[in-house]
């Protein structure tokens, strides 16, 4: 009998509890996203707005290397084939018309072997590799700032949190202890408002750099291969070229010793020279 009676006090006591806590909370709107931006005071509002910048020139580089990185812009159709046919009939000016006529990194790359012709294939390919090494370094130059953002975002983010905590735990402080968990958590709740706006500038920033950097890395490896497919003549004639100075050489090339009295220029020496009278 005690026992029923302790259960229905006990009942009683959790159903006045939930009806004063309904009464104390009116029912009202759901918060808007503008109370929830504004909610961590002036601190708060000044790192959401450097987020807000960091997020605008996130979109602008998404936006212009998704533009610059086009295929027909950096590896126009039949260009190397082009130019390659040029090469193989020794029309050079008609080559370097073509590479004019249709201006993108393959064009340039191309056109860098070109001018180092004369110095032989070693050469043009030693310019060729450094050519594309400047061109890919200039081409990420931009992504890199992407994945900068997206870097740093998280970081802006976390800095508001531990400023708004900073400040909760300060009011704790200044009351000696007063302020319930109702005023730290609320302090809390604004602070971590500037983790969220990082996190959502940092996500989409770092999946675009990997996704614009995968690309750049393929457009890159396509100008290698159709800047060697439109240099191959240039190689081939190299590679004849030496084949015949080879075998014109004696010896097939090789350094032959020659004896001083054949060398041209030299005279035999005198028979008194050599001892003999």
């Amino acid at each position: 009998m005690m026992i029923a009676t302790m259960l229905q006090d006990l009942a009683s006591n959790m159903l006045w509890t939930q009806m004063l806590s309904q009464a104390e909370v009116p029912a009202g709107k759901p918060e808007s996203i503008w109370s929830i931006v504004t909610s961590g005071g002036i601190p708060g509002l000044m790192i959401l707005f450097v987020l807000l910048s960091f997020s605008v020139a996130a979109v602008y580089l998404v936006v212009d290397q998704s533009l610059a990185l086009r295929r027909q812009d950096v590896v126009p159709e039949k260009l190397s084939e082009e130019v390659a046919a040029a090469l193989q009939s020794s029309r050079v000016t008609e080559a370097e018309t073509l590479l004019r006529q249709k201006p993108s990194v393959l064009a340039g790359i191309i056109a860098v072997g070109l001018n180092h012709r004369e110095y032989g294939w070693p050469e043009v390919e030693k310019s060729v590799e450094d050519a594309l090494f400047d061109q890919s370094s200039r081409m990420l130059r931009r992504i890199d700032y992407l994945a900068m953002i997206a870097n740093l975002a998280p970081m802006v983010g976390l800095l508001g949190t531990v400023t708004g905590m900073i400040f909760a735990f300060r009011q704790v402080a200044a009351t000696r202890g007063a302020a319930g968990a109702g005023d730290l958590a609320e302090g809390i709740y604004q602070a971590l408002v500037t983790t969220v706006g990082g996190l959502l500038v940092a996500i989409p920033a770092l999946a675009a750099s990997g996704v614009l950097r995968n690309r750049v890395d393929a457009l890159l490896s396509d100008v290698t291969m159709h800047a060697d497919r439109a240099l191959a003549p240039l190689r081939r004639r190299a590679a004849a070229t030496s084949r015949l100075v080879s075998a014109s050489t004696p010896g097939g090339g090789r350094i032959v010793a020659v004896p001083p009295a054949q060398m041209p220029g030299r005279k035999a020496p005198r028979p008194e020279q050599d001892g003999t009278r």
